[in-house]
């Protein structure tokens, strides 16, 4: 399990800029971590003085906020200074569905999130006051990341007061290896959907039983197994559900052929269903 002892924003001087720090602030607050700010663009004294009014202004901060500016690539900046800083979390406002013709602000969540040495957290809520989250909806995927991923959840829901995870596995639907043309076909795949159920849960359980009692003190467990195209199922599911926080594996290295023909995580990255948490 990754712990969050330093936590990165990036701020752009934007309409959403109070948002976005005050939200770096209470997480920070809330993981016990410093806080740093980046800013890529040249140091002046009228952002300088924007920046501090607004942290003195916003939550009482436990530890200290460090500020930075830096000029460059934004991708480029802020992956130099998650490596120089050791940040365990790296935090990003994002647009909740790309738009092809203004693809920037998209673009550049994409590439941190590919390409960031530490976990990344898209916020698309980001507010002044603060929005409590009751739901947390996390990837239960047959996959190596996936013991570790679960167990982090744990940990930013005892973090941030969160009393409800739902723990999703998606499994292809090309696992039902029955053509449904009549109803004892029907019948066969419905039976062949529970035995598939049942073994994901049995899985997600074993999961389950290794993580230590105290950290699921208080919280509401649920596992849910959905069928169909992963990355895709697991957002449309968040989304129907409202759950507050997605939390997912890291994706894998991506070749030319991935973003062509896009799975798993690029279907979240697209379409954001709500605040997403990847971990790495």
């Amino acid at each position: 399990m990754h712990q969050f002892n330093k936590i990165l924003i990036g701020i752009a001087f934007s309409p959403n800029l109070k948002q976005n720090i005050y939200e770096g602030i209470r997480l920070s607050n809330m993981f016990n971590a410093q806080l740093v700010c980046v800013h890529v663009g040249a140091r002046t004294q009228k952002k300088e003085e924007k920046i501090q009014g607004i942290l003195k202004e916003g939550p009482t901060t436990k530890n200290e906020v460090k500020v930075l500016f830096q000029t460059g690539s934004p991708v480029d900046v802020i992956l130099d200074v998650c490596q120089k800083e050791n940040v365990d979390l790296l935090i990003l406002g994002a647009l909740q569905k790309e738009n092809i013709y203004k693809y920037y602000i998209g673009s550049i969540a994409r590439k941190l999130t590919r390409n960031a040495p530490c976990s990344v957290l898209l916020l698309i809520k980001h507010s002044i006051v603060r929005v409590p989250c009751n739901h947390i909806v996390v990837n239960g995927l047959k996959d190596p990341k996936t013991a570790e991923t679960i167990d982090t959840s744990f940990y930013v829901a005892q973090a941030i007061g969160c009393k409800r995870i739902t723990i999703v596995e998606e499994i292809m639907q090309s696992e039902i290896d029955v053509k449904i043309n009549d109803d004892t076909s029907l019948r066969r795949a419905t039976i062949a959907k529970e035995r598939i159920s049942n073994r994901e849960d049995i899985r997600v359980k074993d999961l389950l039983n290794c993580i230590d009692e105290d950290k699921k003190e208080g919280i509401s467990i649920k596992t849910q197994s959905i069928f169909g195209k992963r990355g895709y199922s697991i957002g449309h599911y968040a989304r129907v559900v409202r759950a507050d926080l997605l939390i997912m594996n890291a994706p894998n290295k991506t070749n030319l052929l991935d973003r062509i023909f896009p799975h798993d995580i690029e279907y979240i990255l697209s379409e954001l269903p709500t605040d997403v948490l990847i971990v790495k």
